[in-house]
């Protein structure tokens, strides 16, 4: 695989410094890009550059994950019209150590010449005084060239702390430093670090008398212009805590079809001319191409398991003619990723207990799935209540701890759409 080729017909390079084609051609390389630790877990949108170091590997070059232990603690300014808040930096090492975890998965560190490794630029400063950077690092570049760079010259209206300002500085000087320690000679990130990587190329230049690289990625958004990886709740999140396996599939299956080109390119891993072919014998079907993506990406990001989960779930969920039969072969991880898409309230378990509670306690009292008994009443005489796809029939039914999927939950729906789960704890 040719790396820029690659990224061309993906149509994600945006730009690249001379040179790096044939450098790049002439042997396996390193090179890096920096992730900043400012969210406790990677994001889709940070996925895109993990798929950039992803297609180098493939490629046959040796990525580098440059984790910002540093930076993180300082705040990049590019892309953003203020200043940004610091955080505690208790909270930076904790989402560190969480993003650490999701590279080592993402990534290959543990076999062949071209293995991944993972470097913290926290080492590089951490025993730097602040006379020793002023000496080192701040005196290679001019105020006029730093100036000069788009994310500084963009807030020179709103202000700039010099915190802020000597961003571009300690990203270059680990340009620098990475050079010097792993022979890396090249950093990749978005278009909108365009500025701080060529600061880095210039440091290489000035103070080593040598040659590095840069090679930048469009910024990712949506066919209408927004931002992507943002929903309506929110950012989509590698960490299956914050955004579930079935959370995640929902939103490729849901994705504009405007955007599926796009999307298919960025971050499928299926070779040019089967994704060439997919495009053009399924481009009067995107929902089969969504449904084959979100199950691609569901078994990368997250598992094989996760994704037969996931499927289970949408069975529970979406087709009518899932029975009790299905429902208690779930399993106690699929109740509980149920339990986080639907209506759910968690009630003592000691309720289900001795004589059981009412149903009509059940539905008013302990879940509000029903304004008043009357109404609870009227629900159950209609045959409208179901309870673990068992229709209630009897308005003095009593449900008991017999009745709990795995011990612990209790599927209630009435009518064909609206589901509720009572969580027993």
């Amino acid at each position: 695989m040719d790396f820029i080729e690659e990224l061309r017909w993906r149509r994600m390079l945006h730009d690249m410094t001379p040179g790096v084609v044939a450098h790049l051609r002439s042997g396996m390389r390193t090179g890096y890009i920096g992730f900043d630790p400012t969210a406790p877990s990677l994001t889709i949108g940070n996925y895109v550059q993990i798929m950039i170091l992803t297609l180098f590997q493939q490629a046959g070059h040796k990525p580098i994950v440059l984790i910002g232990g540093a930076t993180g603690r300082i705040g990049d300014p590019s892309g953003k019209d203020k200043e940004r808040e610091l955080k505690p930096e208790q909270e930076l090492d904790a989402n560190l150590e969480r993003q650490r975890q999701q590279f080592y998965k993402l990534l290959n560190f543990e076999e062949g010449p071209n293995k991944a490794i993972m470097r913290n630029n926290l080492d590089f400063y951490k025993d730097m005084n602040v006379l020793r950077f002023l000496r080192e690092v701040g005196k290679t570049l001019t105020i006029n060239y730093m100036l000069s760079k788009e994310s500084v010259a963009k807030r020179l209206e709103t202000g700039m702390s010099f915190t802020e300002f000597s961003y571009q500085l300690l990203q270059a000087y680990d340009f620098q430093r990475l050079y010097l320690e792993e022979g890396c000679t090249v950093q990749m990130g978005g278009s909108d670090q365009w500025g701080n990587i060529t600061s880095g190329t210039e440091f290489i230049r000035r103070n080593l008398g040598q040659k590095a690289y840069a090679v930048t990625t469009p910024l990712l958004t949506k066919a209408d212009g927004s931002k992507f990886g943002k929903s309506e709740q929110g950012n989509i999140w590698l960490d299956p805590a914050m955004t579930s396996p079935y959370q995640f599939y929902q939103f490729w299956i849901n994705a504009a079809d405007a955007d599926l080109p796009k999307y298919l390119r960025y971050f499928s891993l299926k070779a040019k001319e089967e994704i060439l072919e997919m495009e053009r014998d399924l481009a009067n079907d995107p929902q089969t191409i969504k449904r084959l993506l979100a199950e691609e990406l569901t078994i990368r990001i997250h598992s094989q398991e996760a994704y037969e989960s996931v499927l289970r779930v949408s069975e529970l969920l979406f087709n009518r003619k899932a029975d009790e039969h299905f429902l208690r072969s779930l399993s106690p991880e699929d109740l509980r990723a149920v339990a986080r898409e639907i209506p759910a309230a968690e009630v003592p378990r000691d309720l289900f207990q001795d004589g059981g509670v009412s149903i009509i306690e059940l539905l008013t009292d302990l879940t509000d799935f029903a304004k008043s008994k009357g109404e609870a009443r009227r629900m159950i005489q209609n045959k409208a209540v179901n309870i673990n796809k068992v229709k209630m029939l009897r308005i003095d039914h009593i449900i008991t701890h017999e009745q709990l999927l795995h011990g612990k939950y209790l599927l209630i729906e009435m009518g064909k759409k609206n589901k509720f789960i009572v969580v027993a704890k």
